[in-house]
């Protein structure tokens, strides 16, 4: 079938979905929501036989909806409607929530339900649940809704003949004075359940050292003590503040001034020059996850098999964090194990470069020089280590320098329901470093190589197996691959040819180094680089300020609007325009 995606943007879910109908067989073509104009011409040139709104923040138009099924994702149970009900389910505690989805219809999340799938809530930020389960319950009942509309035959029940048996209402518009935090009244899991629930967005407003910011990115901790409301310790870019019974640890923040832009950042960065008297609390590379705390970085060792752990908010490393992890690589490759195991974080793997430390800086090009060349020195480190085999461990996505820097270990496993973007010019066509053009033509070849990167489109787990850039990939959710990682790295550790493994992967590497040294193939990525950051061309810098500060999308790539492609390349489409959009273009008052 022709589907086309109708989204306000090419998100994870988005990117998800996409990879997964793809991999069913039919065609599928992006429009991002713009306005209803551009929303109805998208629709007449590519001539759907469905349609998909995976992620929409507006209603479907009319001239749309009342001539084309379209399926709406909706991240709530069925019958719960409104523009925030993953909010609520976080922050009422739900012990189960869920994925719905409707045919739009005159009624916002009110159409007939095409299908509907459940799961237990976990106590983690909204925008973890988005990326994994969510995500995963949004993949099986839209493929479930698709798989129905394409046998036909089914009629999809009205909502209000569910709603009489179901536990799902209207939600309203979750404010500010809703999520606002108590310093002196809430407990910990109070204040959690706020800022677990405005996390990605919009955050929850506060006030510290008489800063007004955003808050974001929370975890617990269960030793630190102080006075309600009191900023008790700093670590590593995020500072620890004192609740009634406890203490949460609070990574980002955005500051609020009013009239201007602002974007996220460690929270110890943007306050920097309020923290004197704040002590460092350090915190021991090897402290087992029983302990509730703030860790970006952590190890454990298992049956000769070590883990590295790096959990980096939105999978962003700067440069200070590319340091630390090389650090702590170095550390833990002198110790007396057979396999070092890269785990990454759990929603992200890693996404490279940190573009929203790089914009903050008073030179983005000096910052930008900075933080790649911390990535080539980490990647650098992974790649020629000598007395260990070296696993990279998907659990989460990871793009550009992210994907380049998995692609330094020896062997790289995913989680199947894992998403790859191994390229890097929709970044203002960056040229892209970590010893890529060493790494991707190995694996995969120079030819696919050329393609994977020209590409600019997502792989799925199972596509970039295909492609030879990763070894494997494995069903089963986050606990079920951990158990599958460590049985394959522990089988590795216990191989009793092991030592002849270390002597090929050593030998290939020499005859690697004599054939192109690694410090060529990294001058020669760089030299591009440069050109990227402080050369005349400014794609870089505006795309990074577009992303660091959302701005509105102003049209659909081509890459990802294949519809338009033919206008492109032609100046007309040969699709015939439908009588009924054409003429219609007045949005209903409220659509799906």
């Amino acid at each position: 079938m022709r589907i086309l995606f109708l989204t306000h943007s090419f998100n994870s879910l988005t990117q998800r979905l996409y990879v997964e109908i793809i991999r069913q067989g039919h065609d599928v073509s992006i429009e991002f929501d713009i306005n209803d104009d551009v929303a109805v011409e998208a629709v007449r040139l590519y001539r759907p036989d469905l349609i998909v709104a995976p992620y929409l923040r507006r209603a479907i138009p009319a001239a749309i909806w009342q001539h084309h099924v379209c399926l709406v994702v909706h991240p709530g149970i069925v019958g719960d409607r409104g523009p925030s009900v993953l909010d609520w389910a976080i922050l009422n505690g739900k012990a189960e929530w869920g994925v719905t989805v409707l045919q739009a219809n005159a009624e916002m999340d009110a159409g007939p339900v095409w299908a509907s799938v459940n799961f237990p809530m976990r106590p983690a930020r909204k925008s973890s649940l988005y990326r994994n389960e969510v995500t995963e319950a949004a993949v099986t009942a839209v493929l479930q809704a698709i798989g129905r509309f394409e046998a036909g035959g089914f009629v999809p029940p009205p909502a209000d003949e569910i709603r009489s048996h179901v536990n799902g209402k209207w939600q309203p518009l979750m404010t500010q004075s809703d999520r606002r935090i108590d310093w002196q009244a809430d407990d910990t899991r109070t204040v959690l359940q706020k800022i677990h629930a405005a996390d990605g967005f919009p955050g929850v407003e506060d006030e510290i050292f008489g800063m007004a910011c955003h808050l974001y990115d929370a975890c617990a901790d269960d030793r630190l003590r102080g006075a309600p409301g009191e900023i008790v310790a700093r670590r590593h870019g995020a500072i620890c503040r004192a609740t009634r019974d406890g203490a949460v640890w609070i990574g980002h923040v955005k500051q609020i001034v009013p009239g201007e832009k602002s974007f996220k950042l460690p929270a110890s960065l943007v306050l920097r020059d309020k923290l004197g008297g704040v002590p460092e609390a350090p915190l021991p590379l090897d402290v087992g996850p029983e302990r509730q705390t703030y860790r970006d970085i952590g190890y454990r060792e298992k049956r000769g098999v070590g883990y590295l752990h790096f959990d980096f908010y939105n999978g962003a490393m700067n440069a200070d964090q590319c340091r630390r992890l090389r650090e702590a690589y170095l550390e833990i490759r002198q110790r007396p194990t057979r396999v070092i195991v890269l785990m990454g974080g759990p929603d992200f793997w890693s996404n490279g470069i940190h573009l929203n430390s790089i914009e903050a800086a008073d030179s983005a090009a000096d910052e930008s020089w900075r933080n790649i060349n911390a990535m080539d020195d980490l990647a650098q480190a992974i790649i020629t280590t000598d007395s260990q085999l070296t696993i990279a461990a998907l659990r989460g996505n990871t793009a550009a320098g992210g994907v380049f820097l998995a692609l330094a270990a020896d062997r790289l496993y995913a989680r199947a329901g894992v998403v790859l973007n191994p390229h890097y010019k929709n970044m203002g066509n960056l040229y892209g470093s970590e010893y890529w053009t060493y790494l991707l033509p190995r694996r995969a070849g120079m030819a696919r190589g050329r393609e994977i990167m020209s590409n600019r489109l997502p792989l799925g787990a199972a596509e970039a197996k295909q492609a030879g850039l990763i070894d494997d990939c494995f069903d089963g959710n986050a606990d079920e691959f951990m158990a599958r990682i460590e049985s394959e790295a522990e089988a590795l550790a216990r191989d009793p040819d092991f030592t002849t493994l270390i002597d090929a992967k050593c030998k290939q590497r020499a005859a690697d180094e004599s054939a192109k040294p690694l410090e060529t193939y990294r001058a020669e990525e760089l030299e591009h680089m440069k050109l990227n950051f402080y050369g005349f061309d400014p794609s870089y810098h505006v795309a990074r300020y577009n992303f660091v500060f959302k701005v509105p999308h102003s049209w659909t790539p081509l890459h990802l609007a294949r519809h338009r492609q033919r206008i492109r390349n032609t100046g007309r489409s040969d699709a015939p325009a439908l009588t009924a959009l054409s003429e219609a273009r007045t949005p209903a008052p409220a659509a799906g």
